[in-house]
């Protein structure tokens, strides 16, 4: 029997446009719960606004965005904050706080006023912490460490969230290839073990084959496809939408597609 999968978030016809310039047109997409999905493009096809939009972190227009079928402007702040952790692109931080501190900012949706952090949410924070391999830094300012160990320190306090819903854009684009799995891991584990949601937006469409249950394609602002990675990434499709030919080859360990640009037909006619 197959798994019945519920609409966590349904975007419907959504466009936007920054005063005259149009970044995405007619943008629908059915997000089900417990699912790990990827959203791909190249770069200004609309992929970061459209995961704002989802995560109120802007102007999200009314009845265009639904969590569990309620307009989602309808919630408050913290109310959106309990059903969606989000990892931004920009992981600057401009303020003199500890990583413990960072990572314990996760548990705000969750505290009244003044109030401080219990014994739970120090362990939510730890274990959150050793996910990412991040526990060795807890004493140390924010603005002390790497670009990538901030990386891992802003999905730590997403984790620590602890939210249905996990939104990250280019969660490893600063990190080496070892912490680039390791969190990958990380989250296909949340995914699998506590039913959460997750959306990446990423570049590696090799990871995206290896990690996604399926895959929204942008280009110019408009969905181009959506599917299982094999339907959506294929030799034809990738060719119209990035401009490159490919060859498509299966991983020896996983059985899925593998992706090889062809190196000596990047240059093509009329690029």
């Amino acid at each position: 029997m197959s798994m019945r999968f519920e609409n966590h978030i349904k975007v419907k016809n959504l466009d936007w446009s920054y005063g005259a310039q149009v970044v995405l047109t007619d943008v629908s997409v059915n997000i089900e719960k417990g699912k790990f999905y990827t959203i791909l493009g190249p770069n200004g096809s609309g992929k970061t606004t459209l995961a704002k939009i989802i995560t109120k972190t802007m102007d999200t227009p009314k009845n265009k965005v639904f969590l569990l079928s309620e307009d989602i402007t309808k919630l408050t702040n913290k109310q959106t904050a309990r059903k969606i952790a989000t990892v931004p692109q920009n992981t600057i931080i401009d303020f003199d706080f500890s990583v413990m501190d960072i990572v314990l900012m996760g548990r705000a949706p969750y505290l009244r006023r003044f109030q401080s952090e219990s014994s739970i949410d120090f362990e939510l924070a730890k274990d959150a912490m050793l996910k990412t391999n991040t526990w060795h830094l807890k004493d140390k300012k924010i603005d002390q460490i790497s670009g990538g160990e901030r990386q891992r320190v802003i999905i730590a306090r997403a984790i620590t969230q602890d939210t249905e819903v996990l939104i990250l854009d280019e969660p490893i684009s600063n990190i080496d290839i070892h912490h680039q799995i390791q969190l990958l891991e990380v989250l296909k584990k949340l995914n699998k073990e506590k039913n959460t949601t997750i959306i990446t937006i990423l570049h590696d469409l090799n990871l995206a084959v290896q990690y996604s249950d399926e895959i929204f394609l942008l280009s110019d602002g408009k969905l181009v496809t959506h599917g299982n990675p094999q339907s959506v990434l294929t030799k034809e499709i990738i060719d119209e939408v990035y401009n490159i030919e490919v060859d498509m080859v299966v991983h020896p360990s996983t059985g899925k597609p593998y992706i090889i640009p062809v190196f000596n037909q990047l240059q093509k006619t009329g690029s």
